[in-house]
């Protein structure tokens, strides 16, 4: 499972080919969703937020991992390109090929 921060990222991942992602609507997630993500065991989320200058969606993901992890969930953190997120990674001429590269090279926690 792929997991992203908004709307234009799943867009643009969903155009690639990856139907295996879904939207946090933010660096957030509900009690529901959280429940919804972790109810098969075994599941592996990949989470590829914004890659922002001050940090900020670095932190969203640790944050968010430890809960995913207390669901009982592994978890990898994607890196992309600094600044970017998944929509402006493919907007900049990226293709699914890339994006699984990076997928390859998440850290798991």
């Amino acid at each position: 499972m792929i997991l992203v921060e908004g709307l234009f990222d799943l867009a643009v991942l969903w155009q690639a080919g990856f139907r295996n992602t879904t939207c946090a609507f933010g660096t957030h997630l509900t009690a529901t969703q959280l429940r919804q993500l972790s109810d098969s065991s075994g599941r592996r989320v990949y989470l590829v937020f914004d890659q922002d200058e001050n940090q900020a969606g670095q932190r969203a993901s640790q944050a968010l991992a430890g809960r995913l992890q207390q669901a009982g969930l592994a978890v990898s953190l994607v890196q992309l390109p600094a600044g970017q997120d998944p929509n402006s990674y493919f907007v900049r001429g990226a293709g699914a090929a890339d994006f699984i590269l990076c997928l390859q090279g998440a850290q798991p926690l």
